[in-house]
């Protein structure tokens, strides 16, 4: 169930931060995807080498990488993640936690996270006891954090008690369960399009646009991780995925996404069309390349089938069909004529005239309008955070398919 989970494991100083090297082993082996960062001090516990070998990703402890003038970018890491486990986490990073302090990458990025944050303290019984670090473990419970209790037994200081960090294994089985609870969609079949199409004119030259594919391939992975077997067609893009509930097919013009659609779509539950799919392809194709003349040339068009409405025409009642409209004006009208055209039980309106929402970004600004004309309009996030959005909206109308179907 860890299968290409993105997991963030971070580790402090403590003598707690030899168990490390077999959690991380753990979760490899169940199929995550860990990075792990450590604390200056936790070198003194556990070397790097340990942990990225184990991990087989670089082990990151300082903001920048070494005198070339990258950086290791907090924010990046935290919006990577899906969980993040901090094991050890000592009293002084847990008070640090508390008190939103960043003098660190560790800390920094635990703030920046918008992921499920695991947190599972080590240190002396006395310290575990101490009444400001119960008081800052409040806090962290407070804030949506997970606190994973110490274990009982024989502690480094030769005392017995409750602050040994639990075992490796019980994490592992924490970080399973929590996955488990949070895939409404195990079961479920999807289907997803994403990037352009591109049309022909010629062997060297084509109709298409600047979709990247990045939102597509967002929704699809959001989809996988709530549990959904994910068939994902893509045009021409640099995208890529290697989540395991995840299979793709890539096409190149729309006539061949259309037909990968429609095999698929009688036999999945949910079909999102995040594609940005050719309008118009050229009447004829030349065969040869077509030779630069001094006077204009007339390139004849034609539409292309209107892969939306053919799927929405054969829509069952138990199925939800999203689609999109990127509009630069009478954005909402546009919107919900859409909508209703082509039996949309969703539409995710993007506006070109949004800072930051559009095609080849990495952020977006979305209106989500279901059929009864609600719309509901969030404010600018990573397509991440946005595939979410879109994909807890599909959740409560399956449901509610469901529950009418079931009567």
């Amino acid at each position: 169930m860890l299968k290409g989970k993105r997991i963030l494991l971070g580790v402090c100083g403590g003598i707690a931060a030899y168990k490390t090297a077999v959690l991380t082993r753990l979760l490899v082996k169940e199929g995550a995807v860990v990075k792990v960062i450590m604390t200056p001090s936790a070198h003194e516990f556990i070397t790097p080498l340990t942990l990225s070998t184990l991990s087989k990703n670089p082990v990151l402890t300082a903001f920048s990488k070494g005198d070339t003038g990258e950086w290791n970018s907090h924010v990046d890491l935290g919006l990577w993640a899906d969980v993040m486990v901090i094991a050890p986490a000592t009293a002084n990073t847990i008070a640090k936690m508390a008190h939103a302090q960043a003098d660190n990458l560790l800390l920094a990025t635990y703030l920046s996270a918008r992921c499920p944050v695991f947190v599972a303290p080590a240190m002396d019984l006395d310290m575990f006891q101490h009444l400001s670090v119960r008081e800052n473990l409040e806090k962290l419970l407070s804030y949506g954090n997970h606190i994973i209790d110490p274990g009982i037994g024989e502690l480094a200081s030769g005392l017995s008690g409750q602050g040994r960090m639990a075992e490796p294994e019980d994490i592992l089985q924490k970080v399973q369960m929590f996955f488990t609870s949070v895939q409404p969609l195990r079961g479920v079949k999807a289907l997803v399009t994403a990037g352009p199409t591109l049309e022909a004119i010629d062997p060297v030259r084509f109709i298409s646009n600047h979709s990247s594919g990045k939102m597509g391939f967002a929704i699809a992975e959001a989809l996988a991780n709530f549990g959904a077997e994910v068939h994902l067609v893509c045009g021409p893009t640099q995208q890529h995925t290697n989540h395991p509930l995840i299979s793709v097919t890539p096409v190149i013009s729309a006539e061949q996404m259309y037909e990968a659609c429609r095999k698929s779509f009688e036999t999945v539950h949910i079909a999102v069309l995040a594609a940005a799919v050719a309008d118009y392809l050229p009447v004829t194709a030349a065969s040869e390349k077509i030779k630069k003349k001094d006077s204009n040339i007339n390139l004849e068009l034609t539409k292309t089938r209107d892969i939306a409405a053919e799927l929405g025409k054969g829509k069952r009642v138990d199925q939800v069909l999203v689609g999109f409209a990127l509009e630069t004006n009478d954005e909402v009208s546009n919107a919900l004529k859409k909508l209703k055209a082509k039996n949309f039980d969703l539409i995710v309106l993007n506006s070109l005239q949004d800072k930051g929402a559009g095609f080849g970004l990495d952020t977006n600004k979305v209106t989500i309008i279901d059929r009864n004309e609600k719309a509901t309009t969030f404010e600018l996030k990573g397509k991440r955070e946005v595939a979410n959005d879109i994909v807890n909206a599909i959740v409560e109308i399956l449901q509610t398919k469901r529950s009418v179907t079931s009567l």
